[in-house]
């Protein structure tokens, strides 16, 4: 069998979700084109990831109402590129292994600062440790010193007791330090955390200095994290080394990894990697763990981005994540198009009617997608309001959600057996059990 090389020179062309030259690809070029749009979207991801750390210095620097709106919606836009790369996560296990780094949760939010009413947290002692306000925590046997709060010391409280809720790094914990509790429940609202909270002369609930060193070191720690994993998807020689420089961080990255482990695959063992990925994200991820399970228990500490109640945007982008692999396309943040041989012309030069249906099961899955976001940025009805028990209509929209998710992921599968993809299997989810369709999958 062939293995998987990469062309030297990237070769781009136009692209159509109905391409008429549906013999305009090859098995080489598809996973080719997946490793591009990875760099791209990651490079996409870093780079509005370090616009909003623009945005945190000058929000510790000079505080102001203004200057934390800024700051949200920094955030916000840094979410759009990184929710369309969440389609890599699960057919690539160094991006699986990475992934909670940056987008762990939910979270124990006690462990990094003042919370009020507390939740339950069973067995674990470090949910409400307030790394902010405390220098040394002394909790089951362990022992951390928290006197300088910087990119190492909040490392160290990541899933610290091996507690998959502490967490302390990524876009998460960010959020929480931007907005605060969101103690509205399934009622209209998200945090509402002062500008105040950072200033050290009108300082609102104390350690004001403390909590913007650890949103600085968060957010530094973010941009370094997503330097490295743009590096793994860039062009390089095996063993080539990056040399990451930040004030006093310094780190060297191995280089291409990403792509060398593709590589290093047969081209049928890379496909079946990458539809693999679609199809764990649209099914047990989204539909299961994202949506279905929240839907089941009317509970909003199960909505994803819920301090800030933008988990309707982060869905919708989840779903394009999957469109722009399918039809071998991504839209930069800057406008350039990243775009090749595709998993849609494959299918097509071999089951038009087949390339057909997946593509507008796809299509009408971002339009149910976009109804939850019409229905949060028109209507204000944001995702934890659809939540609620009584939300009968809401409980219907999420509900369409799953199961326009789950005839997708047939789709995704009948594509894999037309293509003669083997070993392609589908992460599921508990609260998939009973909803029509998932015992395809098992």
């Amino acid at each position: 069998m062939n293995k998987v090389k990469f062309f030297s020179v990237s070769v781009f062309f136009c692209l159509s979700l109905f391409s008429e030259n549906i013999n305009a690809y090859d098995e080489e070029g598809i996973v080719e084109n997946y490793a591009n749009i990875a760099f791209a979207v990651y490079e996409d991801s870093l780079l509005e990831a370090l616009k909003l750390q623009k945005e945190v210095r000058r929000l510790i620097n000079k505080p102001s109402e203004e200057q934390l709106t800024k700051t949200k919606q920094a955030w916000i836009a840094s979410r759009i590129p990184y929710s369309q790369t969440e389609v890599f996560r699960f057919g690539n296990k160094l991006v699986d292994d990475w992934e909670g780094k940056v987008n762990a949760w939910p979270l124990d939010e006690g462990l990094i600062d003042y919370i009020i009413d507390a939740p339950e947290s069973a067995g674990n002692a470090f949910a409400t440790a307030n790394a902010i306000a405390n220098e040394q925590i002394e909790l089951s046997g362990v022992s951390l010193s928290l006197k300088k709060l910087n990119v190492e010391t909040v490392s160290s409280l990541h899933s610290v007791g091996d507690i998959e809720t502490n967490v302390s790094t990524g876009y998460h914990a960010i959020e929480f330090l931007l907005w605060g509790q969101d103690l509205n429940g399934t009622k209209h609202g998200s945090g509402e955390r002062s500008y105040k909270d950072f200033d050290r002369k009108n300082c609102t609930n104390g350690n004001c200095f403390r909590r913007g060193r650890f949103l600085l070191a968060v957010t530094d720690l973010l941009v370094k994290d997503l330097t490295w994993m743009t590096k793994q998807w860039q062009r390089s020689e095996k063993g080539e080394k990056f040399l990451f420089v930040h004030g006093k961080d310094t780190d060297t990255f191995s280089v291409g990894t990403a792509r060398h482990q593709l590589e290093d695959m047969t081209e049928s063992e890379a496909l079946a990697a990458i539809v693999i990925g679609m199809g764990s994200l649209t099914f047990g991820e989204l539909a299961g763990e994202r949506i279905k399970l929240g839907l089941l228990l009317y509970d909003p500490e199960e909505e994803q981005d819920c301090f800030s109640d933008n988990t309707h945007n982060s869905h919708f982008n989840n779903v394009v994540g999957v469109r722009n692999i399918y039809t071998g396309a991504y839209k930069r943040i800057n406008g350039d198009i990243v775009s090749g041989a595709s998993l849609s012309q494959w299918l097509a030069s071999t089951n038009k009617k087949q390339s057909m249906e997946l593509s507008l099961k796809l299509e009408q899955t971002i339009e149910t997608a976009k109804l939850i976001v019409d229905k949060a940025e028109i209507d204000n009805v944001h995702y934890d309001q659809l939540l609620d028990k009584d939300n009968v209509e809401g409980h219907a929209l999420l509900q369409k959600m799953v199961d326009k998710l789950l005839s997708l992921t047939v789709s995704l599968s009948s594509m894999a057996k037309t293509l003669e993809l083997e070993h392609v299997a589908f992460e599921g989810s508990d609260s998939l059990d009973n909803d029509k369709e998932s015992d395809f999958f098992k």
